[in-house]
């Protein structure tokens, strides 16, 4: 990943800085943002499928952190939005230091970044928390080894949230919702369709975000977030 020197951003997102800093004053809660995920270097499946996974992983993981009541956890088109500006994400360079400086405008305590490795259904997730204050790395989170299957990935997923929320010394999930967060199992297939609606939905193209966010519901008809991603596109 290459590094660079933070681009000038634009006045429209300077201006909104301060509407951030005063909510974030209102809601004491450590903010977390989590960026967009890069591939790193993955074989065996349509190569749409994986930049699509770079949008899903953290729709995914943000799906999981909100769960903690003890976190305010910054929308992830609100993100995008920064990095599509600021043309970061296709080019693939987000250092710490950026992350930490998006972090700023978003008013996150923590950011999360990361990567991910899809080897003909061998899959692994590399999370690193950064501190927005400082710009470091304070930890890298890996997933588990033993849900290394793709078709694990949704347990492999809310495994890593779990040791997210832990490293950014969150109080734990309660009893009944961890028992929850057991209990549901969203298949891969699902996710898939679901990452590539956020895909679609980014690049502007309504017509396909609708139709992904539907076969993500058809593969798993009580998908929340594929049933609130689609109300949300369509009222756009």
């Amino acid at each position: 990943m290459r590094r660079c020197s933070w681009l000038t951003v634009p006045l429209v997102l300077l201006a909104a800085v301060p509407a951030v800093a005063a909510q974030e004053a209102q809601d004491t809660r450590p903010g977390i943002a989590v960026i967009q995920f890069t591939n790193g270097g993955s074989y065996g499946q349509d190569k749409e499928n994986f930049e699509a996974l770079e949008r899903g992983i953290p729709g995914m993981l943000i799906s999981e952190l909100s769960q903690n009541p003890a976190a305010r956890i910054v929308d992830r088109e609100q993100v995008q939005r920064l990095l599509d500006e600021q043309n970061l994400a296709k080019e693939e360079r987000v250092d710490a230091a950026t992350a930490a400086k998006i972090g700023k405008l978003v008013g996150a305590k923590y950011m999360v970044m990361g990567s991910f490795v899809d080897l003909y259904g061998r899959f692994r997730v590399d999370a690193r928390i950064v501190d927005v204050e400082t710009s470091e790395i304070l930890k890298v989170v890996r997933s588990d080894p033993k849900l290394e299957k793709s078709t694990e990935m949704f347990h492999l997923l809310q495994d890593l949230a779990v040791r997210l929320m832990a490293e950014t010394k969150l109080p734990a999930l309660s009893h009944e919702a961890s028992q929850a967060n057991k209990a549901k199992n969203v298949p891969t297939e699902a996710l898939t369709y679901y990452s590539r609606a956020l895909l679609y939905q980014d690049r502007g193209d309504k017509t396909k975000a609708v139709e992904f966010f539907n076969k993500a519901l058809v593969a798993f008809p009580g998908y929340a977030e594929a049933q609130q991603g689609l109300r949300k596109v369509e009222a756009s």
